[in-house]
C-alpha cells in the first residue's frame, strides 16, 4: 500500500485502518465451501453449527481468524432480519477493528476520504468546526473564524450532544463530520452542552463553503506583530512567509504567534514553518516506530527566514499535534517563550494509506518527540509562563494620586502643564491600543503574551 506522499498526519480529529481487507479476498471461496458443508450437517441448528465451526481456531493463526470473520459475515448476510450489503458489513467490521487501536487510527470510506482531502486543501462545504473525542464525548476544539459555527457562538470545549436530533453517543468522529458537512445553504440543528450552562443550547446553522485562510496577521502596535495560525493545511507555509515578511516590513520588532485552538494538520507544513524561525538542518521533531527506528525531520532551506526576531508562542489546551511540534521545538532551542496553558498532549503520528477502492486507512504508525527527546503524549507542552484563560475589565472612573497632584510640588524639568482630563485620556488611549487589531482586548492570555514580548524587546533578547 502506497503511503500518500508520505503525508504524515498529526491532526487531533481522526480514526480508521485496513489490513483485513487484503486478506479477506483470498479466502472467500474456501469460506463459502465450509459454510455450505456445515449447514448440510447441522440439522435443526444450522447457525449454531456454523458458529461452532468458525469459532474453533488458534489465536496465533490469523488466517483461521479471517475464516471466522468470513463465517460470521455469511451468517449476517444469510440470517439477519434485514438485507445487509457485504461491503457495508465489511467496512463496519474494519471500522470496529480500528476503533479498538486508539482514537486516531481509522478507516475512511471513499466518500469520507474525499471529504478528508477537501478539508486539508482548505475548501469544503460545512460549518467550520473542529472536533475531537474527549472522555467519549464529541467535543468542539474550536470554531474557525468567520464560519457558520463561529458566527453561531460555538466555543472550544462545547459538547455536541445531538446532530439533527440524533444522539452522538455512538458516533465515530468521521461519522459526525460526515453529518455536519453538506451542501452550502442547507440547514443543520446542533444541540450543545456547555460548561456553566444549566440547559442544552439548540442552534440552527446554515452550511457554507468553508474557504480557510490558515494565517491571519496584523500589527498590534508600532513594534509588535501578531500572527494567528488556525491549522496546518496546504499553503500554510506560504501564508506564514507572507505574514512574517509583511510584519517585518511594517517595522515589527517582535512576533506573537498564536497557536491556540489549533488542532494540527500536515507535518510537512509544520516543518517548513519551523524552518522560517530556526537555523537550517536542525531537528524539529523525530518519530520512533515500534521497532525503535527513528526518523528526524529537520529544518529546510526556505526562501524566507527571520531567525532572530524575538518571539512568544501562545498555546492552550486545544493546541495539538503540529502545534505542539512547533511549540516544543521553539522551546527546546530557546527560540521563543511559550505562554498560556499546557497543550492537548497528542504525541502520535498518523499515516494515510489509500486503498484500491478509493477508501483509505489512517493508521498511527509512530510516536513523535521534541528535539530534546521529550514525549508529549498525554502530557502536552508545558508553557514557560502559565496563564489561565480569562477576561480583563478596563475602568477609567478612578483617579490615582501622583507627585504632580500634590499642591506646591517641585516642578519637574520635563513636566508639562497639567490638564484635568489627562489621566482619563491616557487610560482611554491605552484601551484603544489594546483593542486596535482584533477583539482581544479582554483576553488575559493574549495581553499577558504581549507584555512578555514587550519585555523581551526591552531587554534585547531573542531567547528565554
Amino acid at each position: 500500500m502506497k503511503i500518500i506522499q508520505k503525508v504524515l498526519l498529526i491532526i487531533v480529529p481522526c480514526v480508521m485502518i485496513t489490513y483485513a481487507v487484503v486478506q479477506l479476498g483470498a479466502d472467500t471461496v474456501n469460506n463459502q465451501a465450509i459454510a455450505a458443508s456445515a449447514q448440510e450437517s447441522a440439522g435443526d441448528y444450522p447457525m449454531m453449527s456454523q458458529l461452532s465451526k468458525k469459532g474453533s481456531y488458534n489465536q496465533d493463526d490469523k488466517y483461521k481468524a479471517i475464516d471466522t470473520f468470513m463465517g460470521v459475515l455469511e451468517l449476517v448476510e444469510s440470517n439477519y432480519v434485514e438485507p445487509v450489503e457485504s461491503q457495508e458489513a465489511i467496512y463496519g467490521a474494519i471500522k470496529g477493528m480500528l476503533e479498538q487501536l486508539d482514537p486516531h487510527s481509522s478507516f475512511m470510506t471513499p466518500d469520507e476520504f474525499t471529504g478528508f482531502q477537501q478539508s486539508t486543501s482548505g475548501s469544503f462545504g460545512g460549518l467550520g468546526i473542529t472536533i475531537t473525542m474527549k472522555n467519549d464525548l464529541l467535543t468542539v476544539m474550536n470554531a474557525i473564524e468567520d464560519t457558520p459555527a463561529w458566527k453561531a457562538g460555538i466555543k472550544g470545549g462545547d459538547v455536541i450532544a445531538l446532530i439533527d436530533g440524533e444522539p452522538t453517543a455512538n458516533m465515530t468522529l468521521d461519522e459526525a463530520v460526515k453529518k455536519m458537512r453538506g451542501k452550502a445553504g442547507t440547514k443543520i440543528k446542533l444541540t450543545i452542552a456547555r460548561k456553566g450552562e444549566d440547559k442544552p443550547i439548540d442552534l440552527t446553522l446554515t452550511r457554507a463553503i468553508i474557504k480557510i485562510n490558515s494565517v491571519k496577521y496584523d500589527m498590534i502596535d508600532k513594534e509588535l506583530g501578531y500572527i494567528r495560525l488556525t491549522q496546518f493545511q496546504e499553503n500554510s507555509y506560504k501564508e506564514m512567509v507572507n505574514a512574517v515578511r509583511q510584519l517585518s516590513n511594517q517595522g515589527a520588532k517582535g512576533i506573537l504567534l498564536d497557536l491556540r485552538n489549533n488542532g494540527g494538520g500536515l507535518l510537512n507544513e509544520a516543518i517548513s514553518i519551523a524552518s522560517i524561525f530556526l537555523p537550517i538542518n536542525k531537528t524539529v521533531v523525530f518519530t520512533r516506530q515500534r521497532d525503535k527506528q527513528e526518523q528526524h525531520y529537520k529544518t529546510e532551506a526556505v526562501n524566507y527566514t527571520n531567525r532572530t526576531i524575538p518571539m512568544v508562542v501562545l498555546v492552550n489546551e486545544w493546541s495539538a499535534s503540529a502545534s505542539e511540534i512547533i511549540a516544543g521545538a521553539m522551546q527546546d532551542y530557546n527560540r521563543a517563550v511559550i505562554v498560556g496553558k499546557s497543550t492537548f498532549g497528542k504525541g502520535s503520528v498518523q499515516s494515510i494509506m489509500p486503498l484500491s477502492d478509493g477508501s483509505a486507512v489512517r493508521l498511527t504508525t509512530s510516536r513523535y518527540y521534541t528535539p530534546n527527546g521529550r514525549s508529549i503524549q498525554g502530557v502536552g507542552i508545558k508553557p514557560d509562563v502559565e496563564v489561565e484563560p480569562g477576561t480583563i475589565e478596563y475602568t477609567s472612573d478612578y483617579h490615582v494620586i501622583k507627585e504632580s497632584d500634590l499642591a506646591g510640588h517641585l516642578k519637574g524639568e520635563n513636566e508639562k502643564p497639567k490638564n484635568s482630563d489627562d489621566n482619563n485620556g491616557e487610560i482611554d488611549e491605552a484601551i484603544k491600543r489594546a483593542s486596535q487589531v482584533l477583539p482581544l482586548n479582554d483576553d488575559l492570555q493574549y495581553i499577558s503574551a504581549v507584555q512578555v514580548l514587550k519585555g523581551m524587546i526591552v531587554y534585547g533578547k531573542a531567547d528565554k
